[in-house]
């Protein structure tokens, strides 16, 4: 018996499976995907760019994703920000609106995305900060440790 390859059959899950992995260079395409779902997303980046780790790069897109699908669904706004900071020892990831949220007294949510990023930074020895914002709407902040840099070695004569 054979599988039909038109439903998402192993063939599928296999083409899946060797796709790379977001990272920093998709939140762009993330933004514009939040754009088309209604909410404008300003990327600010910040400091010295430089290549990090594929753990590091996949966590800082998937808290970008999680805070943005949040702003879709709860904060009731057409903007966000997010900015990524390239600092000496860390990458900081900050995403941040300025909706009303969720009305008063509304169901609370039944999701585990904050959660999520609360455990996903917590396996790189990170720090995750969300909340509502003193003047109204909503941040999530998240701060990932970097590896030292390595110097290249030059070669003496």
């Amino acid at each position: 018996m054979a599988l039909r390859q038109a439903d998402g059959g192993p063939a599928a899950a296999q083409r899946s499976s060797l796709a790379p992995s977001p990272g920093l260079a998709d939140i762009e395409r993330l933004a514009a995907a939040t754009a088309d779902a209604g909410v404008r997303v300003e990327v600010r980046r910040s400091g010295e760019e430089r290549p990090v780790p594929a753990d590091i790069g996949l966590s800082a897109y998937r808290i970008v994703q999680e805070a943005l699908t949040n702003v879709v669904r709860h904060a009731d706004t057409g903007h966000c920000r997010v900015a990524i900071g390239f600092e000496r020892e860390e990458l900081c990831v900050e995403v941040v609106d300025d909706g009303p949220g969720a009305a008063a007294g509304a169901p609370a949510g039944h999701g585990f995305g904050i959660v999520g990023m609360r455990e996903r930074v917590g396996l790189l020895r990170g720090h995750l900060s969300a909340g509502p914002r003193p003047g109204g709407g909503f941040r999530v902040a998240a701060r990932l440790p970097l590896p030292a840099p390595v110097a290249a070695a030059v070669e003496g004569r």
